[in-house]
């Protein structure tokens, strides 16, 4: 861990020769960005203002890093790779940045809550996302947002169209419901994949979620909401009622039809044309009968 107090204004080097030694690893799904204007892009469109605290996920070699250092009061830089963590805490020396504490762990194993009280603030979340953690990052942020006001984070483009879909689309799934009923998500930048080192297939998104501070609409229990739109997309091509009865929800095929008709829900529509707010009085119908039933 790196820390100091205060912040430096130096511009970013070239590229250290030690980094051309560095080969990035294909099984932590590492595509840096190498492009100064998209990243001034993408901290622009951000918002980022000086008294902010950031805690930045996968920080690289820096390219958000450091810019964005030089914009809020401190900055919380994770990065799991040692060897690239090594070489941004190089870059932070060099340029004189004092106010970027590097934490070479996990995003899964850093005390985000405990960070949030030591700063006496919610943190804005900062990150480019690999592919295949991308979805557990997502849920991981959506239990701490107690502690986080915002995520601006760069998705590869398919898992940012998941994050931002609408109903009846096809890429309307469990994590659109889930996120969209904490958050209100907006899409901020394109990113084309010749931006990135080494070049990804694909073209990502930067999105921004703002969690909610209250919630028109809250469930009874929110380990149910998950529960049921879970059991709801488990097999997209089953109707409502067939997808709940034949899930871990364990209600019976009639039980499902009678909630479903309670709140207003035809029984034969698919998981995918439900909205937020559906999936919502759906859950707290399925609560108040489990009060009932115990076991549901």
């Amino acid at each position: 861990m790196a820390r100091a107090d205060r912040k430096g204004a130096a511009a970013q080097p070239a590229i250290f020769s030690s980094e051309r030694k560095f080969h990035p690893k294909k099984q932590m799904g590492q595509n840096f960005l190498a492009d100064p204007k998209t990243a001034r892009r993408i901290l622009g469109r951000a918002n980022l203002l000086p008294e902010d605290v950031v805690l930045e996920i996968g920080a690289g070699l820096g390219a958000l890093t450091l810019p964005a250092s030089r914009a809020v009061k401190r900055l919380y830089a994770v990065e799991k790779d040692g060897q690239v963590a090594g070489l941004l805490a190089d870059k932070l020396q060099a340029n004189a940045v004092y106010n970027v504490v590097l934490e070479n762990k996990d995003i899964f194993d850093v005390d985000i809550e405990g960070i949030a009280r030591q700063e006496g603030k919610k943190l804005i979340v900062l990150g480019n996302l690999p592919y295949h953690i991308s979805s557990s990052v997502v849920v991981h942020l959506m239990a701490m947002r107690h502690c986080i006001s915002r995520a601006v984070l760069m998705f590869q483009k398919e898992v940012a169209q998941r994050l931002s879909a609408v109903p009846g689309s096809r890429a309307y799934g469990r994590l659109s419901v889930m996120l969209q009923y904490c958050a209100t998500v907006k899409k901020l930048v394109s990113v084309d994949a010749r931006f990135f080192s080494p070049k990804p297939k694909v073209d990502s998104q930067v999105i921004e979620a703002v969690f909610k501070e209250r919630m028109e609409h809250p469930a009874a229990d929110e380990a149910l909401l998950s529960r049921v739109v879970q059991a709801a997309f488990s097999t997209r091509r089953k109707t409502l009622k067939n997808a709940l009865s034949g899930s871990e929800i364990r209600t019976q095929a009639s039980t499902a039809v009678d909630i479903l008709n309670r709140v207003g829900i035809d029984p034969s529509r698919r998981a995918e044309t439900l909205s937020v707010s559906e999936f919502v009085a759906l859950t707290n119908a399925f609560f108040q009968d489990s009060r009932k039933t115990p076991g549901v």
